[in-house]
């Protein structure tokens, strides 16, 4: 299953970039900088897991596939540019990004502001068209959806908590799980919940797949966190080791290697629990959460 994931990743990661390529052609005036930028940002690699959880949860509703890959799009958009801001100097201040040079290194700080200014709002763009889905109501709440997501209550909010923890506040297992399902989970929920939202999906079903995102997300981060202390540069294409010389709390800090590892299977298997209802429909989705946490990119 796990060479079938690794396919349909693949596959994914082609078709969201067959969608964005016109979408960001170059333009011949001034402005080509910033699009060249944002060029630089989508088309530089990555698992594509939310535009692949997008795909994933729309086909268990037969939604249609090129409507469902717009979304996907959308949501990579709006995750490279947090990619993007998290680099810059005045947040993560990293040099390395999927083992290319960060766009702010590539091009300069100016333009990286811009190019995930400009991303963001292109995601947004991208939902709100007739391609994207014919009825108007549920363009709309795709939008909503997306925008609470990523913004103060979602992603931008966990960020800000990251950051004042950065500056020496102290936190409990508690407050970094909420920090990580808003600065992680919110958008892998939106991901996962985008295909019944399009396929007019009773509550059920999108709460079982907002409980699937919720523990498919937390397992994902402490993956990442044990990344940090255990890969290296080479495998994850970014500098590791940082959580810990910033002194910022981790799941992995707080609890121990072996704990932390422990807790990310339990997650994962409670994640693969959700699911029940989809029978073989979602076995795709399963082989997600065991790739999150056994990845070493």
């Amino acid at each position: 299953m796990q060479a079938a994931l690794q396919e349909a990743l693949t596959a994914t990661s082609h078709a969201v970039e067959r969608v964005l390529e016109p979408i960001l052609a170059v333009p011949p005036g001034s402005e080509a900088r910033v699009v060249e930028a944002m060029r630089y940002a989508v088309f530089s690699g990555g698992k594509r897991l939310r535009p692949f959880l997008v795909l994933a949860s729309a086909n268990l509703f037969d939604v249609d596939r090129k409507q469902a890959l717009r979304v996907a799009a959308a949501i990579e958009c709006v995750h490279c540019y947090s990619l993007v801001h998290d680099d810059l100097p005045a947040m993560d201040d990293d040099d390395l990004r999927r083992g290319k040079p960060t766009l702010h290194k590539a091009f300069d700080e100016a333009t990286a502001i811009l190019a995930g200014d400009a991303l963001l709002t292109l995601a947004f763009e991208i939902l709100a068209s007739e391609e994207t889905h014919g009825d108007p109501m549920i363009r709309l709440e795709l939008i909503k959806s997306l925008a609470h997501a990523s913004g103060h209550q979602g992603m931008v909010g966990g960020q800000m908590i990251d950051i004042r923890a950065g500056e020496g506040g102290s936190m409990d297992e508690a407050a970094v799980c909420r920090l990580q399902q808003m600065k992680t989970g919110a958008l892998i929920s939106f991901s996962a919940e985008a295909g019944a939202i399009m396929g007019h999906a009773g509550k059920k079903a999108r709460h079982s797949l907002q409980g699937y995102a919720r523990d498919l997300g937390l397992a994902f981060q402490i993956a990442d966190d044990l990344l940090d202390v255990e890969g290296t540069p080479e495998e994850t294409g970014k500098a590791t080791g940082k959580d810990a010389d910033a002194g910022k709390a981790t799941l992995v800090s707080l609890m121990g290697v072996e704990r932390a590892r422990r807790q990310a299977g339990l997650l994962a298997d409670q994640a693969i629990a959700h699911l029940a209802e989809f029978d073989e429909r979602a076995s795709l989705l399963r082989a997600v959460a065991h790739f999150a946490i056994n990845r070493r990119t």
